[in-house]
């Protein structure tokens, strides 16, 4: 007899959301107290998760991409993330993550960098990311840090799209700086 009546109160059950409030109360006409009691917990639940799922489903299927500018040097490591417009979400570097001056372009200071910025985006629903590595003027190669970096948010789910190195390389330029004879030891 009480499954009959279930199947009667989901037969009674509506689109509308204020007359689903009216459906549990037909609910608790035709069942006893005692009854609705042994009902399975997660049964009511059950009737308002689609609206979640349905919320839940929106956010989900709006996934933003953002550009990660990467500085490294051998001094230091510098991560700024920025929206596609260029409006600033995140920056962190070495020195907000460590007081070490030696540490600053670490990799494992990295890896600490790229979990804080992590933790930081995804409550903004960013999937994926466009990064832009950059080394000091006239370095043929990025400080020990962005690899990491790199490494890193793919490992917490983040979709790398595209890495380009941003290094300034001067054609001609300015005058080397250490004089005439060069750095001498």
């Amino acid at each position: 007899m009480v499954k009959a009546d279930k199947e009667k109160s989901k037969k009674i059950k509506n689109e509308n959301p204020k007359e689903e409030t009216e459906e549990i109360v037909l609910k608790e006409e035709t069942l006893g107290a005692d009854e609705i009691a042994k009902e399975d917990p997660g049964e009511t639940s059950e009737e308002n998760e689609p609206s979640e799922k349905a919320s839940k489903k929106a956010a989900a299927s709006k996934e933003f991409e953002a550009v990660v500018n990467i500085y490294t040097s051998f001094n230091n490591t510098i991560v700024h993330v920025t929206d596609m417009s260029g409006k600033t979400i995140s920056k962190v570097t070495g020195g907000m993550i460590t007081k070490h001056d030696r540490l600053k372009a670490n990799p494992t200071i990295a890896m600490f960098i790229s979990k804080r910025i992590a933790e930081e985006v995804k409550d903004l629903g960013i999937k994926s990311f466009y990064v832009r590595i950059r080394a000091k003027t006239r370095n043929p190669a990025p400080g020990p840090g962005a690899h990491s970096i790199i490494k890193s948010l793919t490992r917490d789910g983040f979709k790398i799209l595209n890495i380009l190195d941003t290094t300034r390389i001067p054609r001609g330029g300015p005058k080397v700086k250490g004089g005439r004879r060069g750095r001498r030891p």
